[in-house]
């Protein structure tokens, strides 16, 4: 009993002082904080955070981020590094369109079929299976060849014509092989008038699926109509990288080895951006960077950047790849070779993959986001534990969130922010109260091992 009790009183005082820094958190005691406008459905919000948000940031991974209310409460959050986007277009594709022909008085039975296909997998002959004879010249259906289509089918559109007015009812499968089908439901078409009214029916709503063939079967063969055009739509998903968020123009300095820019931190870049004002500029460079100011440098890349023309059309190259390895510092080594890049210092730019921030709004506005602390811990939550049943496809249809002005531009290498004048009676409470509780503990401990050594 007097282990465990000592093994608490160790765990409560290493604690100490993560507990009083995070419950005791205000906006204030953060470098930067600008306000958040909010705008479509919650209660969750997201936004893509800006290079200014990296720049401002004491740790490339964002740690020392928060998000509070207009109550100066903390509000839960979760950060998705390049966030993947899904975009989803409508798509529509003609089907070409194979008889199916059976024998009138078997319902029951499907019509055979021999199937001659293209390498594509599209089908290039169809013919019915077995004698053509009186019983067996009943439309029985249709085969509709699906094959071009890469979206997920979710409609059928059919162009039919009848001699009478009224529903017209079948069954609906799908194959990817025209052997295995899988029954995707019924679905009904019609033509009806009255009283100089008229309605057509002709389109029918399917599960999302994927198929390479449909097939539809007249639930009344003897009835059936001639279909004379058909067509799917559907909706295509595609997952897109994630955004390239830029920085403004970064400030550098010239020196006999090159020009060199300091970054506030050590941030995985992807790529740079270097401005060519001038027409009929070529400049091979050699690219360098590190990690700090005393690490040795690093070659990231070799490059020709140029700005030409050709073919009566104005080329550019402006741009380097980098390897996404942290770097605070940056250094530009320009052959003179190539004329250089015109008078003037160069005009750097760096990007990143954009950071996705969803946070659950509660409290009341406005809104703040909060960066640069260097004693802080990390508060992201995982986003399922954040959304409950998260699917990345949910993020477009939650609501958006926006800085509403500019953040404040932090240097390299920034002094820790200096506490506010004054009292701060929370916090003063909040250490009264953990210090008590590390009192008690200790009286417990004290009574615990006089009682043991009492004892015979």
């Amino acid at each position: 009993m007097s282990l465990r009790v000592l093994s608490m009183l160790v765990m409560l005082g290493v604690s100490l002082p993560v507990l009083a820094a995070e419950v005791g958190e205000r906006p204030g005691d953060y470098a930067v904080s600008v306000p958040l406008t909010l705008s479509g459905e919650g209660p969750w919000y997201r936004l893509q955070l800006s290079m200014e948000a990296h720049l401002a940031a004491r740790y490339a991974d964002f740690r020392d981020l928060r998000v509070f209310n207009g109550d100066g409460e903390r509000l839960a959050y979760s950060l998705i590094p390049g966030a993947e986007r899904f975009a989803e277009s409508q798509q529509k594709a003609d089907l070409r369109l194979f008889p199916l022909r059976g024998p009138a008085g078997r319902r029951d039975t499907v019509p055979t079929l021999r199937v001659q296909r293209g390498d594509d997998g599209s089908i290039i002959e169809l013919n019915a299976g077995g004698q053509s004879s009186a019983t067996a010249d009943v439309l029985r259906g249709w085969l509709l060849d699906a094959s071009a289509t890469d979206f997920s089918l979710q409609r059928l559109h059919l162009q039919w014509r009848a001699e009478n007015e009224g529903f017209q009812r079948f069954s609906i499968e799908a194959s990817d092989d025209l052997a295995h089908w899988r029954p995707l439901g019924e679905g009904q078409i019609a033509q009806l008038s009255f009283n100089g009214e008229r309605i057509d029916k002709s389109d029918v709503e399917l599960p999302a699926t994927r198929a390479r063939y449909l097939r539809l079967l007249w639930l009344a063969p003897e009835q059936a109509v001639s279909l004379s055009a058909a067509s799917v739509s559907g909706t295509r998903s595609t997952a897109e990288p994630a955004a390239l968020v830029w920085s403004a123009i970064l400030k550098g300095q010239a020196g006999e080895q090159g020009v060199t820019w300091t970054l506030p931190l050590a941030l995985p870049l992807e790529r740079l951006r270097i401005e060519l004002e001038q027409a009929n500029s070529l400049a091979p460079v050699l690219l360098q960077g590190r990690g700090d100011g005393a690490a040795p440098w690093t070659p990231l890349a070799n490059s020709v950047l140029y700005r030409l023309p050709v073919d009566g059309h104005e080329v550019v190259q402006d741009q380097i790849e980098l390897a996404q390895l942290p770097v605070s510092q940056l250094r530009l080594q320009i052959d003179s070779r190539g004329g250089g890049l015109g008078q003037g210092e160069p005009r750097l730019r760096v990007a990143m993959r954009a950071t996705e921030l969803l946070f659950l709004v509660r409290g009341n506005p406005p809104y703040h986001l909060a960066l640069g602390r260097a004693d802080a811990q990390a508060g992201s939550l995982p986003v399922t534990t954040l959304v409950p049943g998260f699917d990345p496809q949910r993020l477009e249809k939650m609501g958006q969130a926006r800085i509403n002005g500019a953040i404040a531009h932090v240097e390299a290498a920034p002094s820790v922010v200096p506490a506010k004048a004054g009292v701060d009676w929370k916090r003063v409470g909040l250490w009264a109260v953990l210090l008590l509780g590390v009192g008690v503990l200790a009286l417990m401990a004290v009574s615990l091992l006089r009682g043991a050594a009492k004892r015979p």
